[in-house]
């Protein structure tokens, strides 16, 4: 045992550094994996960290990482998936951790570049603002310049909600690539600050998008420094994944690509909008310039079209995967590369350096899109990449190409797993119960790692209860919906009383669940219970607030609500899992690595399927009991559990103190 593993050790002891911190008990499973990180980052290896809920992590893995840090001179990056947890680790377990070791080290909160004002593109936006918006717009720019006097740290999330500030006159202002450099935004920079915390920091936390792509791209904007030694996406760094088990499908889309039809059209317009003449070519564009700019804006509108048209969009029902090359004619090529080539020369003449550093910014966005366009109608990368176009909004109004890396494993090995420092994955959720986590493993290029799991401390026994429907019928195609909607409405609806609400109702489609609050809403209504519906006027973040302040309520989620969310205490005291969490074989990236497995001769559910909906079971049901108060009942209404032959992998994945009915 090192230094570090040995001054960790006594760090979470019943009288060590932490027992005079406020509200801190001593925790077995804390102080074991506490140790694991403090090892891992002595020996420059990979841990993989499963922590039960109650186990304290985040403060498990920040105290070693934190000391070895500032004892190391290195960089600790932390990633999470959350936005929650950024916030959480940023602003409450960062200042505890300093508090506790009684030393001053300096953290910092990454964001992307377009999260910041650039004042120097605000006042290029102030002075070109007749050529860029219309009467509200421009109050618009006028209430961001009176709020940038005093904006704090001048980001996105600090604006004040009532200034209403549109998306387009953000991108306007906001910190851009070429214009937005130390040499033109030498003093008051909002993003420019950002970029120095940053660089300076021993301690920066950012979400997993941000990661993977800074890791893939190395982009300019803070990554990479010339000098030093090698890290993830800082000299010298090393990397803690908080949340990992949101990494494969995160990393697989960011090692990607996507062509939005809305964002090109809103970026060319930007340009030029031929219908108000505004725009920010207005006036220093040849009417050359100005007109293939509106050839570009038809070519858009003409090459998404075709696309439609070409891969029967709608007939598929709002998502269709590319299999063959060629599939529809590149319109937009042609078009963007004289664009491209036009405002690359316009660079090339312009005297003023703010104006040309905006016009090469232009010309890059333009070069992106060409080359978006090129592969996703050549498919040029199919061997390794999965290629689909998808329509979304609520009338599928808005088209995007994408593609995703089907097999991140290869690629994570070698950046991330196997590159000579230290990366630790930790979660609630790694394994998939009797199996451990070779398969979280397995997938993400991690097998070299370290494999460690750690319970919950929390009493399950008395904690929790587990109903499992065994007499509901088995979901469609096996039974007729006739049948089965309304014994589910009867189920949840039975559960919900039980609880008196203060539940969660968790679905696999949203199809279901809108059915369901069809039939749930006279029902709560009835009972007093606010019926929370997702997809409804409510953002997620909405729901859930509403959810914690108003006793009672009925949370309707799919997806997003099974993992990330946390609502401790008497506000949820009930989860009702409706269905096992198969993943749909029609989403394009789910069914490439099916097709991926069987072709390497694997067997498609039980390597792949099976796991995955296990993981997230895990997760769904981990949202109820959050702390060591917390008392509740899951409720299961699928009974596949009990009749199928891998139902008793669900079952052994529950915790197994916890007292269960069958019914």
């Amino acid at each position: 045992m090192g230094l570090l593993s040995e001054q960790t050790l006594l760090d979470f002891s019943e009288t060590g550094l932490l027992s005079h911190a406020r509200g801190f008990e001593f925790r077995p499973e804390q102080q074991q994996m506490a140790v694991a990180v403090a090892e891992t980052l002595e020996s420059e290896g990979a841990l993989l960290a499963e922590a039960g809920t109650g186990v304290g992590k985040s403060l498990a893995y920040l105290i070693p990482a934190i000391r070895y840090a500032l004892e190391h001179g290195r960089k600790a990056v932390i990633s999470t998936h959350t936005i929650n947890l950024q916030e959480q680790l940023f602003h409450k377990d960062i200042p505890t951790v300093a508090r506790a070791l009684n030393c001053h080290f300096d953290a910092a909160l990454l964001k992307g570049r377009a999260n910041y004002l650039c004042r120097t593109r605000l006042r290029r936006a102030m002075e070109q603002a007749d050529d860029l918006f219309n009467q509200a717009e421009t109050k618009q720019l006028y209430d961001l310049q009176a709020w940038s006097k005093d904006c704090g740290e001048g980001s996105l999330a600090e604006l004040p909600h009532e200034l209403n500030i549109s998306p387009k006159v953000w991108a306007q202002v906001c910190s851009e690539n070429h214009v937005c450099t130390p040499r033109n935004c030498v003093y008051d920079c909002p993003y420019q600050a950002a970029r120095r915390r940053v660089q300076e920091a021993q301690v920066v936390v950012l979400n997993h998008t941000l990661f993977f792509g800074l890791l893939s791209l190395a982009d300019e904007m803070m990554a990479i420094e010339p000098e030093g030694p090698p890290g993830f996406i800082f000299p010298n760094d090393f990397v803690i994944l908080d949340e990992a088990h949101t990494i494969e499908n995160v990393a697989a889309n960011q090692l990607g690509l996507s062509l939005s039809e809305a964002e090109m059209k809103y970026e060319l317009l930007r340009l030029y909008n031929p219908s108000t003449h505004k725009g920010s070519l207005r006036h220093n564009a040849s009417p050359t310039v100005l007109q293939l700019i509106e050839e570009a804006q038809a070519a858009v509108g003409e090459f998404f079209t075709a696309a439609r048209a070409d891969c029967q969009l709608e007939a598929h029902h709002g998502t269709v995967r590319l299999r063959q090359p060629e599939w529809t004619e590149n319109l937009l090529s042609p078009v963007l590369r004289q664009l491209f080539a036009e405002i690359k020369d316009m660079a090339a003449m312009e005297e003023n350096e703010l104006t040309k550093a905006e016009l090469l910014d232009t010309a890059a966005r333009i070069l992106a899109y060409d080359e978006a366009a090129t592969e996703m109608v050549k498919l040029s990368k199919a061997d390794t990449t999965v290629y689909w176009v998808e329509s979304h909004g609520i009338e599928g109004q808005f088209t995007t190409m994408r593609g995703a890396l089907i097999n991140v494993a290869p690629v994570l090995r070698e950046k991330l797993f196997e590159a000579g420092r230290s990366c630790i994955c930790t979660s609630a959720t790694l394994a998939t119960g009797e199996r451990g986590m070779g398969y979280f493993a397995g997938r993400v290029g991690a097998e070299s790692a370290r494999p460690l799991q750690i319970g919950s401390p929390f009493d399950f026994e008395k904690q929790m209860r587990i109903m499992v429907a065994r007499s509901m019928p088995p979901p469609p195609p096996a039974s007729e919906d006739d049948e089965y909607h309304p014994a589910l409405a009867d189920w949840i609806m039975r559960s919900l009383d039980e609880s008196q609400g203060r539940a969660f109702v968790l679905f696999t489609s949203y199809n279901l669940l809108r059915a369901m609050a069809v039939r749930l809403r006279p029902f709560c209504q009835e009972r007093g219970w606010p019926l929370l519906v997702q997809g409804d006027e409510l953002s997620r973040s909405q729901m859930v607030h509403s959810f914690r302040e108003n006793i009672g309520s009925v949370l309707l989620g799919t997806d997003s609500f099974w993992t990330g969310v946390d609502v401790p205490g008497e506000a949820l005291s009930n989860v009702i899992v409706t269905k096992i969490p198969f993943e749909s074989p029609g989403n394009p990236l789910v069914e490439a690595r099916i097709e991926d497995i069987t072709a390497r001769g694997g067997n498609a559910f039980r390597d792949y399927s099976l796991p995955e909906a296990l993981l997230k079971f895990r997760q769904g049901v981990g949202r109820l009991i959050r702390s060591k108060t917390d008392t509740g009942l899951i409720t299961i209404l699928d009974s596949r559990v009990t009749s199928k032959f891998y139902g008793s992998r669900f079952m052994y994945a529950l915790p197994p103190t916890a007292p269960r009915e069958f019914l």
